[in-house]
């Protein structure tokens, strides 16, 4: 059994703002998301000040009180974008049909904000004072969890947990079930919410993130000559998928189909993409080949381009694959206006791609200023662009040498 899968629902929030529109529009404007950090103190000795937060979320819009404090922000994100993608997508879950809808939300580091929190509390006031609810706070599969209950999705319910490719692994894996017969609609993607001291003091250590902390709307700049590492961000892409029969006969607005959707591993390095983007590069072949799509056929890539070295790796890969027509497509990073949203980057940056495609509009590359002689693609600099994408590939690759692509493509038929 092998059915085709379309996306009828879209559901996000981010640094850029609540919602599937305002994202939309500030993303088109070419806006960014960054700022100084205010979700904890930041002391003289961090070296990082700088993140892209979410602004403005009010769990009680999606989520009763007393569910609320059961929860870590993750979960919360996770419970909005999938209210939001399901009501986009005008669908109702019933008795009738809540076995054949599945709920699939993947998440990187899951609940770092309450292991601190809790571990202070134990610190200062002792055992008696941990939570009960400690424990479902921060279990990576209460994403999924508390959508299925809230929302009443009885198929399958399960996660991912695939460092900063989770997001696209996540829908791409939802794509395979609705494919094989395992479900009829799944509410998929991938959240994150972990702007804390330590995560933040982590990857500092690592040296992993941008310290321009004097313009922070200028810090997240994938593939400039100064590009000094990527900002952290949090956020939540959710997207309905399903199943293109059960679609048309319910009238369902429907944005893009599913093309294609490959996983695979560097077998190299923890954190280093191997030599020349050798395992991206096969992990987009492979994508390609599960589209039976030609390399022509692409209009589009939303490139991981996390605004570090590892961005020179991503062109060489994508020119290895692409060969010419690498210097025909538009190539964007969406991350130098959110920042790098870890585990549900690949769910925000999945619903760009479909947005690109439903709308003819290829979002830009901000802070592009200084061309890398080795980043040699048309990164879309700084200027939206208006031009009809047939299909569009994202890409996202993660800690571990795991990589993710999946391709949308115009529903024909």
């Amino acid at each position: 059994m092998s059915r085709r899968v379309v996306v009828t629902g879209l559901g996000m929030l981010s640094p850029l703002g609540i919602g599937v529109k305002k994202n939309w529009e500030a993303v088109c404007s070419g806006k960014s998301g960054i700022g100084l950090i205010s979700k904890f103190e930041v002391h003289d000795d961090f070296p990082v000040k700088i993140a892209g937060e979410v602004h403005g979320f009010q769990p009680e819009d999606y989520i009763d009180h007393k569910e609320i404090k059961k929860m870590d922000t993750f979960i919360h994100y996770a419970v909005a974008c999938g209210q939001m993608a399901l009501e986009d997508a005008g669908f109702e879950i019933t008795d009738a049909n809540a076995e054949r809808v599945g709920v699939l939300v993947g998440v990187g580091l899951c609940g770092l904000p309450a292991i601190e929190k809790y571990h202070k509390i134990y610190l200062d006031k002792g055992v008696k004072k941990i939570t009960p609810f400690f424990i479902p706070m921060l279990i990576p599969n209460l994403a999924s969890g508390q959508v299925s209950i809230l929302l009443g999705a009885k198929g399958p319910n399960t996660c991912v947990a695939t460092a900063c490719a989770t997001g696209t692994h996540a829908i791409g894996d939802a794509y395979h079930m609705i494919r094989d017969g395992v479900a009829d609609v799944m509410i998929a993607g991938g959240t994150e919410s972990v702007i804390t001291p330590l995560a933040i003091g982590g990857f500092a250590a690592a040296k992993a993130l941008s310290t321009r902390n004097d313009d922070p709307e200028g810090a997240s700049r994938p593939f400039d000559k100064d590009r000094d590492g990527f900002v952290m961000g949090e956020g939540c892409g959710v997207v309905i998928l399903e199943e293109i029969e059960n679609a048309k006969r319910r009238g369902a607005k429907i944005y893009a189909e599913v093309g294609g959707y490959a996983l695979n591993g560097d077998a190299h390095h923890i954190t280093a993409p191997s030599p020349g983007g050798e395992g991206a590069a096969r992990c987009m072949e492979l994508a390609l080949k599960s589209s039976k799509m030609n390399k022509e056929d692409i209009s589009y890539i939303n490139a991981h381009g996390t605004s570090t070295g590892a961005d020179t790796t991503e062109t060489a890969a994508i020119k290895k694959v692409f060969g010419d027509h690498a210097y025909k497509m538009a190539v964007s990073s969406t991350k130098s206006m959110t920042g790098h949203l870890l585990g549900a980057a690949g769910g925000v940056e999945a619903i760009y791609s479909v947005l690109a495609i439903h709308h003819g509009v290829i979002p830009p590359t901000i802070n592009y200023t200084t061309p890398d002689p080795d980043c040699d693609l048309d990164y879309v600099p700084n200027q939206v662009r208006e031009k009809k994408v047939t299909a569009a590939l994202s890409n996202s690759f993660g800690f571990g040498g795991t990589n993710g692509v999946i391709i949308f493509k115009e529903m024909i038929g």
